[in-house]
């Protein structure tokens, strides 16, 4: 069937918007003489997919009808649009009313081709659309609006359109199960061939490994800790730990693909590129990062430093530190570098330092982490790779005698927690002990001050050089605590070799 135009050229370039009226008579139709004929198209097609009105109006009420359990045809279809005064307005070609519902009906050849005739409809709404939102860009580009520059404009054009990507889909719904229980099988396949130690993404650390099954294809992972806590340095080593293990293989397609670790983007909206690859050399050479700032290393030193940094030359981390990225910004420079260099990990550092869709009205600060987290999960569900967002945590934490954080002090927004698929905390514990030392009360005797110090300096040594990671929530596994090891001069955790603290469950 020929692609066929009508109406006004909205975009004023002198030609009329796509529209196919014959597919939209065909299908109008069928679905008159045959009411199953619109279940074929009802999950995808709406009314104003139509571009003429007059058929807008009447796959409405046809919808009306079925939906309700009533027959659609001609004459209970006549009887409705009466009833809204709509009926003389109805129709096309010198021909309206009940005579042009008859006409759709008698002229009908076969009912087979419905779910054709409903994507032929739908793909011209789309370009329709296509139109519009070109249109729209060009009205923009001319205009010279302080407020929104070239950047801007193009970051709202791409939500545009990757709304609309997402948005007006016939290719989703239901899948045979036969299909999903294949990729599970291959994702227990990759674990089998990784010696059982991850599905996923491996972090390099061996307790978050074993507890999350390492991270996972679009799963949204929150880290989140009061400052000093030590949230950066945790995504640092897991960028470095999965972009130093990447090997590259190839699928039985002959795609490119990681056998092992995998390419990272990490996005740096409070650090430096510079002070991130300080703190990775750091870790890798052995020398306080403080020390390397300062230029106080020796000459030995100074070679591992130098050594280590020609070693990390070929690490695919890729790390971008423009601060106040919106969202759509961000979107769109994970999708270049997927393309141009492959993506398998996103790390974004810290979640509240994002921004939302500019021009997106009178919103409070809630609304706008609610809209970052959601556009968070869905560009993992959309490039297919997991999402490590660092997140700040609220003052409740200090004013409690117990330091650890709970979900419910996630800060700004329970979104933060409803749309992640793992949330973890970063704890210290010698962060807060070495800040509060027992100070004599007055009228105390000094041998019971002396044995609260001894008490504190004892519960401090055996705290010091620990980190703890609190898994407080996991959809897919237990939840639970796991020690790691903490050097503050690396910022680096690394394996706790001992016992891990801490109860099992499922969230």
């Amino acid at each position: 069937m020929k692609l066929v135009y009508s109406g006004e050229d909205s975009s004023g370039g002198g030609r009329p918007p796509p529209a196919n009226l014959e597919a939209e008579q065909a299908l109008l139709g069928a679905i008159l003489v045959n009411n199953p004929s619109y279940h074929r198209v009802s999950e995808f097609l709406r009314p104003e997919h139509f571009a003429d009105p007059s058929h807008d109006r009447i796959f409405f009420a046809v919808t009306k009808l079925i939906e309700r359990g009533h027959i659609a045809d001609p004459i209970t279809l006549k009887s409705y649009l009466e009833g809204e005064g709509s009926l003389p307005e109805i129709g096309r070609s010198g021909l309206f009313g009940a005579a042009y519902l008859a006409q759709l009906a008698a002229s009908v050849v076969t009912i087979v081709n419905a779910h054709d005739y409903g994507r032929v409809i739908h793909d011209a709404y789309l370009r329709r659309q296509l139109v519009a939102i070109g249109t729209d860009i060009v009205n923009d580009a001319h205009e010279h609006d302080l407020d929104r520059d070239a950047r801007i404009q193009m970051e709202a054009a791409e939500k545009r359109l990757f709304d609309l990507a997402t948005g007006d889909s016939i290719d989703g719904g239901f899948q045979i199960f036969s299909r999903a229980l294949t990729n599970a099988t291959l994702i227990a396949e990759q674990a089998y061939k990784r010696g059982g130690r991850t599905s996923g993404v491996a972090t390099g650390l061996t307790g978050i490994d074993e507890r999350l099954g390492g991270l996972h294809p679009s799963d949204l992972i929150v880290v989140a800790g009061r400052p000093s806590m030590g949230k950066t340095a945790l995504a640092t080593n897991i960028a470095f730990n999965v972009a130093r293990a990447y090997r590259a293989g190839r699928n039985q397609a002959g795609e490119s693909i990681a056998v092992d670790g995998g390419i990272v983007g990490f996005f740096s909206l409070e650090m430096s590129a510079e002070q991130l690859a300080t703190r990775v050399l750091a870790e890798e050479s052995g020398v306080s990062g403080d020390r390397i700032r300062r230029g106080d290393v020796k000459r030995e030193e100074f070679d591992q430093f130098i050594q280590a940094s020609a070693k990390l030359q070929s690490v695919p981390l890729y790390i971008d530190d423009t601060p106040a990225l919106t969202i759509g910004a961000l979107r769109t420079r994970a999708r270049r570098l997927r393309r141009q260099a492959g993506l398998n990990l996103i790390v974004v550092d810290y979640l509240q330092l994002l921004q939302g869709t500019p021009g997106g009205g009178e919103r409070n600060r809630v609304q706008e982490i609610s809209e970052i987290t959601r556009g968070l999960k869905a560009i993992a569900k959309e490039l297919d790779v997991p999402v490590i967002a660092l997140s700040q945590l609220s003052r409740a934490v200090e004013q409690r005698e117990d330091k650890r954080p709970m979900l419910s002090d996630l800060r700004e927004s329970g979104s933060i927690e409803q749309d992640a698929d793992v949330v973890m905390f970063v704890f210290r514990e010698q962060y807060y002990l070495e800040r509060a030392a027992p100070q004599r009360k007055p009228d105390e005797a000094s041998d019971k001050h002396n044995q609260r110090y001894a008490d504190w300096q004892q519960r401090l040594e055996q705290v010091t050089g620990l980190g703890e990671v609190i898994i407080a929530k996991q959809r897919h596994g237990p939840i639970g605590n796991i020690l790691l090891r903490f050097d503050g001069a690396r910022t680096r955790f690394s394996d706790y070799v001992g016992d891990q603290v801490g109860s099992e469950g499922r969230d």
